[in-house]
């Protein structure tokens, strides 16, 4: 939109200025994303970027006046951050919404096992992924280990120079006929998603000739020496398998980024550095929302089908009114905006029957905003009023926001949904917005540079609107 016709022109007309903008901003983004490869990881990373802009604990916070710069965290997973705005926090929010989980494959409770002399960790996947993309490629680990004590320990193997990687073995052509008769999904059980270890025995002076599993013992030696961890530990520890490698530029124009966990951390980051570059008090106090557990259903603690964002609402409207009460949350969140930023499919030529024409996202046209999601009959959507996507159009196209608009696939071709539904059930707008992909839930996606600035750019926008 905002006079976009062609793909080239969107890209072309930046300033010398903006391009500047748009390369240190995707650097940003690299870094972070090169970091941030799991939940807790995005969370400390986001809480560093906060403290360095001065954003103080919620909870040292006795009373709020306009200009503070406030954020509060959950089990280091989910993200509440605030600026507080000129106008009453009573009188609504506005909000960017995004989560910092993205699918991978998960440890089992029990996951160290042998089997013929290969130690393997056994697996179960996280999210709706393809589960041929996972095998045969590099894989890191990372994670934390708690132990009985509380004590935890930070693993992450794999990225670093001279890290050792990790696989998921694949039947060669060979001896793939039985294989390659079935379908997909048939193909690669879930069962056989188990990552390769170690093969090496334990050495004879460390050896028990009691043990039969002497490649899961040298495993079990290797943690304890290096990791100070045992085999029950790993009963009370988090980790995950994610693609080994950092984000890189694609292209031979350099105008593509693809990297693990664009989805949903390319939003995500967006939401953030768009709330930490505010300059003055907002009119309407702007809110980050950073959580987990999309990719399985927003369930869980940590997730948006939790009270935290309430309860989050709840503390700001305390520490700023003498007169709290429960109507007045309520009334806060009725009166509040959103902007649920997750991103969107961009239309894959090679996949053409898959998008809807001239309703779907494109490569450098900009942030995409999805009126509804859900599945073929707008099954399970937030489906945005037009008054409130005709008050966003004005505050893009007034900001020089490079913006378009699409849904997620062709009519009844299948589809998906955001947090967006678990914010509107408080009566307040909601709108998807976010970076067009390709690639979306394989390890590795590709975004668009241009595109996820612009992303960035809507939200501050959108922040920063009178």
């Amino acid at each position: 939109m905002n006079g976009v016709v062609k793909r080239e022109d969107a890209v072309n007309r930046l300033s010398t200025d903006e391009r500047k903008a748009l390369n240190d901003y995707v650097s940003a983004y690299t870094n972070y994303l090169g970091v941030a490869k799991t939940e807790r990881r995005a969370y400390a990373e986001a809480v560093k970027i906060l403290e360095a802009r001065g954003f103080k604990l919620l909870a040292d916070t006795k009373t709020l006046k306009p200009g503070d710069k406030v954020y509060r965290g959950y089990h280091g997973k989910t993200l509440f951050a605030a600026i507080i705005g000129e106008e009453p926090v009573s009188a609504g929010v506005r909000v960017v919404g995004g989560h910092t989980d993205a699918p991978r494959i998960d440890l089992k409770p029990v996951p160290l096992c042998e089997k013929n002399g290969i130690a393997y960790f056994d697996t179960h996947y996280y999210g709706g992924i393809k589960k041929f993309q996972w095998v045969a490629l590099p894989l890191a680990i990372y994670g934390t280990a708690v132990r009985k004590d509380g004590t935890k320990v930070d693993i992450a193997i794999g990225d670093k120079p001279g890290d050792p990687v990790f696989m998921i073995s694949d039947i060669l052509p060979h001896f793939g006929q039985e294989q390659g008769a079935k379908t997909l999904n048939d193909a690669f059980p879930g069962e056989n998603l188990d990552l390769i270890i170690a093969t090496t025995p334990c050495p004879k002076d460390k050896d028990d000739d009691s043990v039969k599993e002497k490649v899961k013992l040298h495993v079990l030696r290797i943690l304890a020496e290096e990791y100070k961890i045992t085999e029950q530990d790993l009963v009370s520890a988090e980790l995950e398998i994610v693609p080994a490698g950092t984000p890189r530029e694609m292209g031979l124009d350099r105008s593509l980024i693809t990297g693990y966990g664009h989805d949903d951390r390319i939003c995500a980051f967006a939401g953030l550095k768009a709330l930490a570059d505010i300059e003055g008090t907002p009119a309407k106090t702007a809110v980050v929302l950073l959580c987990d557990k999309e990719e399985i259903g927003s369930v869980g603690a940590t997730g948006m089908d939790s009270t935290f964002f309430e309860n989050s609402i709840a503390e700001l409207v305390f520490r700023q009114r003498k007169d709290y009460s429960d109507i007045v949350v309520r009334r806060a969140l009725e009166a509040s905006e959103m902007l649920s930023a997750d991103v969107c499919a961009a239309h894959d030529p090679l996949f053409p029957n898959a998008s809807s024409p001239g309703n779907m996202a494109i490569f450098n046209a900009g942030a995409c905003m999805i009126k509804y999601t859900g599945a073929r009959g707008k099954g399970g959507a937030n489906d945005a009023s037009a008054e409130f996507i005709a008050r966003l159009r004005e505050v893009f196209d007034a900001a020089g926001v490079v913006w378009q608009v699409g849904e997620l696939g062709r009519v009844d071709a299948g589809g998906g949904g955001t947090i967006a539904l678990f914010m509107s059930r408080y009566g307040m707008n909601v709108v998807d917005m976010g970076t067009p992909l390709l690639n979306m839930h394989a390890p590795w996606e590709i975004a668009s540079k241009h595109d996820a600035y612009m992303t960035y750019k809507a939200y501050k926008a959108f922040f920063c609107a009178k």
